[in-house]
């Protein structure tokens, strides 16, 4: 049953069909396969199977990419509700584009990578200050601030993530808060998320999940 239900799963994945997914989700569960199942043996392999398919290409997908990570935010939270014992968080992120980045794309479609990854996300928009990533990650007691950026002048912008860098160090807060960046820009150069200050980037939402959650444990295990 799980390899059927895997695979129409994947399919209806592919074409971006929610509503097809949504189907396969509750056959599954009408045959007896748990919540817990679907999330972690269904929803986040096809997400993770996916996005290995498309980033070869991702500027020319990031529609799919965008569908893709609403499918599995949306699944994940439906059956969420049918957790026989609520959820473990992970951890907690503070997410937002860059100050002067009106780009929310690729924001949205890391948003609903780390849903399913069980990360809860404050989601703060876009053109986004450095002293509000920071404030909100105080107040929301988050281990990761996400910034996204669309424009290399957003991404190396010293009112961006290098200030963010300067908060943190001010405050002494940078064992306790860690950044991610990811966007275009750190595409076309791998090491420019040192440059600006970040402890890890991403190229994708769901390597951007993988990326997250790491530096979520590196934190509590400081």
């Amino acid at each position: 049953m799980l390899d059927d239900i895997i695979k129409a799963y994947n399919e209806a994945v592919f074409e971006t069909d929610r509503d097809a997914a949504f189907a396969v989700v509750d056959r599954a569960l009408a045959q007896g396969m748990t919540a817990e199942d679907i999330v972690f043996r269904v929803v986040i392999p096809a997400g993770e199977e996916m996005m290995s398919q498309i980033t070869k290409d991702p500027d020319a997908n990031l529609a799919q990419h965008f569908m893709t990570a609403q499918i599995a935010a949306a699944v994940t939270e439906k059956m969420l509700e049918k957790f026989q014992r609520p959820p473990e968080i992970i951890g907690r992120v503070v997410i937002g584009t860059a100050h002067g980045d009106l780009h929310s794309l690729g924001k949205r479609i890391v948003t609903g990578c780390l849903k399913a990854l069980m990360v809860d996300v404050v989601d703060l928009g876009v053109n986004v200050p450095a002293e509000r990533f920071v404030e909100a990650a105080i107040a929301h007691d988050a281990q990761v601030i996400a910034i996204s950026s669309m424009m290399v002048h957003t991404a190396m912008c010293e009112e961006c993530c290098p200030k963010v860098r300067k908060i943190l160090q001010a405050q002494g807060l940078e064992q306790r808060v860690k950044i991610v960046v990811g966007g275009a820009p750190y595409r076309f150069d791998p090491e420019l998320y040192r440059i600006v200050g970040a402890d890890g980037w991403a190229a994708d939402g769901v390597s951007a999940g993988k990326v997250i959650v790491d530096l979520i444990r590196q934190v509590k295990t400081s």
